[in-house]
């Protein structure tokens, strides 16, 4: 007797929507995939999680209000059985290491072939690790040079809460829109902002937008 086994089922979480219907359109020709949910920002991600209880979660790096580590972060504390796929134009080591030590099972690069896709998905069901080719040498040199441990990034030194407000503010929301969205009081947010500014040793908005967009927190595009 046959099994059939139960379509894998997917998040996609993209704040584009012409990508996010460009993901869906790839993903929608196959028998064994199911999309459940699309969102188009990070806390939506981690609420779409706990509703639909999916098998792995599309995640674009730099998703507005929560970006894709921290998402992938909470989504994998929270829910150990969904597989978190990154999806990002984001190359360096620096991004790569930082999304796997978050959780992440999987780092796609955006140009990739359409096929990589579904391949990827297909190893994080395996509980493999997936790295698009043209990234992986380089990954694998970094660590074999052992100059590129996942505790190089400066964000480390932050707590969730401060990159949480830290992306917040390079997204232009005021002290109140933060405190407001995050359920905190003003005085609480100032006081993380302080902290948060202290630690990175940048003591200015412009510089904390600055850090944040190169740090893949933001996008350009987003702040335009």
């Amino acid at each position: 007797m046959t099994t059939v086994r139960a379509p894998i089922r997917v998040v996609l979480a993209e704040d584009h929507t012409i990508v996010r219907e460009g993901l869906r359109a790839l993903l929608d020709v196959r028998e064994d995939i199911t999309v459940v949910a699309e969102v188009a920002d990070g806390r939506a991600a981690v609420e779409a999680v706990v509703t639909h209880k999916p098998d792995v979660v599309v995640m674009d790096l730099g998703m507005p209000e929560l970006n894709g580590v921290d998402a992938t972060r909470q989504i994998r504390k929270d829910n150990p059985n969904t597989q978190v796929l990154i999806l990002s134009m984001h190359t360096t080591e620096d991004f790569v290491l930082r999304a796997l030590k978050a959780g992440a099972s999987g780092y796609l690069v955006k140009d990739s072939a359409p096929l990589d896709l579904q391949m990827a998905i297909a190893a994080v069901m395996r509980d493999e690790i997936y790295l698009s080719p043209r990234i992986s040498k380089h990954v694998i040199a970094g660590f074999l040079k052992g100059n590129s441990a996942p505790d190089s990034s400066s964000l480390d030194v932050l707590t969730a809460r401060q990159r949480e407000i830290l992306q917040m503010i390079a997204e232009g929301k005021s002290t109140k829109e933060i405190a407001y969205g995050l359920d905190l009081s003003v005085k609480t947010v100032e006081t993380h902002r302080a902290a948060l500014m202290e630690r990175l040793d940048i003591h200015d908005v412009a510089g904390l937008v600055l850090y944040a967009v190169r740090k893949g927190l933001v996008s350009v595009d987003r702040n335009e």
